[in-house]
């Protein structure tokens, strides 16, 4: 608080003639294996709009609280998108992996209490955003409360390939157009991103909680 980084088996094999005229075959160059991929591109595993479409009604995640069948089917999905590469690398690909996430679903219940609450402080949760960024070592989760508002935590990070990140917390805050509230620092541990394509990342945390986050359409600096 969301195209998978591996090279598909056929498009790593594919051959060309050698250029020696012989029966030896020879690895295609590059060039042709990106324009192959080009071409005919992977196709998303059909776990991946299943899981959309499971939780588009959820409200973030909000009314997954009271309906344990809807959360199994949810963690099906995301098992079945961890399965279709088991093991791919996603977390050293920097490009890939930063950025600035939105949410779509969670059962990280800390998140879920603030968006829940919100109202009662006569206000409503924008946006509930985390913020990577691996050159630069940091991750900000942030929930925003329009139209100035937000609660942001700050962190550190640590790329552990295949999939971990290990992260800890180091600032807290409530902030307004003017003005800030500071929070103790809280917590460390780790998330595994089991699936990340151009659109969507999930991850699987230390306590077992689950996040699905879209890359958003605009970039937050705080």
């Amino acid at each position: 608080m969301a195209p998978l980084l591996f090279q598909t088996h056929t498009a790593a094999q594919t051959f060309a003639p050698s250029a020696r005229g012989d029966r030896r075959l020879a690895p295609a160059t590059p060039h042709a294996v990106g324009f192959l991929r080009a071409l005919f591109p992977a196709r998303p595993p059909p776990a991946k709009a299943e899981l959309l479409r499971l939780i588009a009604d959820q409200g973030r995640g909000l009314e997954t609280q009271s309906d344990p069948s809807r959360l199994a089917d949810i963690v099906s999905c995301i098992d079945a998108l961890a399965a279709s590469a088991p093991g791919a690398d996603t977390v050293s690909d920097a490009a890939k992996l930063s950025g600035t996430w939105r949410l779509l679903w969670t059962t990280e219940q800390e998140q879920l209490f603030i968006v829940r609450n919100a109202p009662t402080f006569r206000t409503a949760a924008g946006d509930v955003l985390q913020v990577i960024d691996v050159p630069g070592g940091g991750l900000n989760n942030v929930i925003t409360f329009p139209p100035s508002g937000a609660f942001v935590v700050n962190g550190s990070i640590e790329i552990q390939p295949p999939q971990r990140v290990n992260f800890r917390f180091t600032r807290a805050m409530l902030k307004g157009g003017n003005w800030e509230v500071p929070f103790p620092p809280f917590g460390k541990g780790w998330f595994d991103t089991v699936y990340l394509d151009d659109e969507i990342r999930v991850a699987k945390d230390i306590r077992g909680d689950y996040l699905v986050v879209e890359r958003a359409p605009y970039s937050w600096n705080g």
